[in-house]
């Protein structure tokens, strides 16, 4: 019971091949060969990055944790401590800590593009996981269909075989129910 792709487009999906999307055609034809779609997406984009994709992954994520958050916090406090208390008229950066500004513009400026490059590849990243977990998941449903087809055929040649039987043993009985009235009515 060998199927075909167009079959199997058929019978589980009621389309004809033509319409089907190549990533449909490429389910169709992993349930003919009985082989499994699933992979590691993530082993086969990393191959993909570059250094400057890894650096910009590293600096959203090191920028976006709680670490970096608390100690930029300590490094503000440190400044402004430095500048106003302890070095008083002599200070590096005297209030409104206009340097400080610049700097923190400048970080700003560069650390938010870098951390959209880093969410842009992300979100691509998501769109190719989301494509193969439908791929995985509607070779699932096909799976699920073909196994209750052959357990329904199994049940249903099942009781094609105890209808079988049931007439056998009727046979049986009533020839035994004529063998029996048959002596009775010769006695």
């Amino acid at each position: 019971m060998h199927k075909t792709v167009p079959e199997l487009a058929d019978r589980w999906l009621r389309r004809t091949p033509e319409t089907l999307s190549e990533l449909e055609r490429r389910v169709l034809q992993s349930t003919v060969d009985r082989k499994p779609i699933s992979q590691d997406i993530n082993d086969s984009l990393a191959g993909l990055q570059g250094a400057g994709d890894r650096i910009a992954d590293a600096i959203a994520r090191i920028g976006g944790s709680w670490t970096f958050i608390l100690s930029f916090i300590a490094f503000l406090v440190l400044w402004i401590g430095a500048n106003w208390w302890l070095l008083g008229r002599d200070s590096f950066d005297p209030y409104p800590f206009i340097f400080l500004n610049l700097v923190l513009s400048m970080i700003a400026a560069l650390q938010a593009p870098v951390i959209m490059m880093s969410q842009n590849r992300q979100a691509a990243r998501d769109r190719i996981d989301a494509a193969h977990d439908y791929e995985v998941n509607l070779k699932a449903e096909i799976e699920i269909m073909a196994l209750h087809e052959k357990l329904d055929e199994l049940r249903h040649s099942q009781i094609i075989g105890v209808r079988e039987d049931i007439a056998r043993l009727a046979e049986q009985v009533s020839r035994i129910d004529e063998q029996l009235s048959g002596r009775q009515t010769s006695q």
